[in-house]
């Protein structure tokens, strides 16, 4: 895997929990960050895509009808108003 050069700010308070983590780890902090890096891109690349395959289905009309969400909620003990 190429690696990068990255340059950051941080608050110091974060950065000595952060070397603790590397000592008590044996890590070193570049692994760590990048680590963190990694798993908060791939979670807010995941949320982005959940998001746009949802506001994709809306548009299509591609939603559940009133009978499935009422089996749904049944299923789980909640009550819905019928009209």
């Amino acid at each position: 895997m190429e690696t990068v050069p990255v340059s950051g700010r941080i608050d110091k308070k974060i950065s000595e929990k952060l070397d603790a983590l590397a000592r008590s780890t044996a890590r070193s902090r570049s692994f760590l960050i990048a680590e963190a890096v990694k798993a908060y891109v791939d979670d807010q690349a995941w949320q982005i895509e959940a998001i746009e395959s949802g506001v994709a289905a809306a548009n299509r009309g591609d939603f559940a009808s009133d009978e499935k969400v009422a089996r749904t909620f049944a299923k789980y003990g909640v009550k819905t108003d019928e009209a």
